[in-house]
């Protein structure tokens, strides 16, 4: 069987079931047209499977097949049902996928945040030309803004003013990786100078137990977040300077759907995060027990990702979404 012919001859009637099919409320000879298309794309990749098994066009035969059955028979998956698979399988799935981007940039991230806060605490001078002797007191002194920050507003306020400027930070992350990834290195800069400063100066007040004190509890859980999101956006850049076999739009699509799915569930990540800067981190636990639920929280996401991630994605499933909500495009011969 000619490819070339056959698709030419049946382009508009899949075209037409496509579109009926994003039709939200369909006329009563509209329905009927939906059925007898459905039926006729269903020989259609029959025959496509036995004459003609072509991997482009089999693929998207068989995805409007499957939508027009689903409209068809009526059967849809629950919502709570979809929400159920996002977070037991899509999420992890994701997440681990990208293990090879986001594991580097954690290391990387820690060691030159420790190499900043190393540089400073060892050199005077430094912190002179940072900040005024005055300033430096405020800040790493007994009850100083170091320590009161995580107190400055109402525990329920705090959280939400957390969740809020981590989710733009993920967010960033996550979007703007396509210009090459640039924005993203940015952002990890930024993220990884500011927590380097904070350990420096309270390194060279003899205060660095107090600075692991307060920023553990939260910052596990709320520093994977970040580093997770950036190499999704590393990723993402990577994808526009080398798509694969793919075609860089059908690559950055893909990859786009898994960015955006990424994103809702790092969402629900930092709000836990966020509860626990803004109940645990000041509260007064003793030291070890605020370490002990970030590092439980932290545990927690990690067996999340590297049990659940691997077993999805050795099942198949990519963290992109179900094929039944992607955009399709017409085959193309040749």
């Amino acid at each position: 069987m000619d490819v070339d012919l056959f698709v030419a001859a049946h382009r508009a009637e899949w075209a037409r079931l496509d579109q009926l099919l994003a039709t939200r409320r369909l006329t009563g000879p509209e329905a009927d047209e939906l059925v007898t298309l459905y039926q006729r794309a269903a020989t259609h990749l029959s025959v496509v499977r036995s004459s003609a098994p072509d991997p482009a066009l089999l693929s998207w035969l068989s995805s409007l097949v499957t939508r027009a059955r689903s409209a068809v028979t009526g059967s849809h998956n629950p919502a709570w049902r979809e929400v159920g698979l996002f977070f037991a399988q899509r999420f992890p799935a994701a997440v681990y996928t990208t293990v090879r981007w986001w594991l580097p940039a954690a290391l990387v991230s820690v060691l030159v945040g420790g190499l900043i806060g190393a540089w400073i605490a060892g050199d005077p001078q430094l912190q002179a030309s940072i900040a005024a002797p005055e300033d430096v007191r405020a800040l790493t002194e007994p009850g100083g803004q170091f320590e009161t920050y995580y107190s400055s507003n109402p525990a329920a306020s705090f959280a939400a003013q957390v969740w809020t400027n981590n989710a733009w930070v993920a967010a960033t992350c996550l979007f703007f990786g396509v210009l090459l990834g640039i924005p993203v290195l940015f952002a990890l800069w930024q993220n990884v100078l500011n927590v380097g400063l904070s350990a420096g100066f309270m390194a060279a007040a003899g205060r660095l137990d107090v600075f692991f004190g307060l920023i553990t509890p939260h910052g596990l859980l709320e520093l994977t977040a970040v580093f997770v999101a950036a190499g999704t956006g590393l990723r993402l850049g990577w994808t526009v300077v080398n798509p694969g076999r793919r075609s860089r739009a059908a690559a950055l699509a893909q990859e786009g759907r898994a960015a955006a799915g990424m994103a809702l569930g790092l969402a629900c990540v930092l709000l836990v995060s966020g509860v626990i800067e803004a109940f645990v981190t000041p509260s007064g636990l003793p030291t070890w027990a605020r370490i002990a639920i970030g590092a439980a929280a932290e545990m927690l996401f990690l067996v999340y990702v590297f049990v659940l991630g691997r077993r999805a994605v050795r099942a198949g499933v990519t963290g992109d979404v179900d094929a039944r909500h992607r955009g399709d495009l017409l085959p193309e011969a040749g």
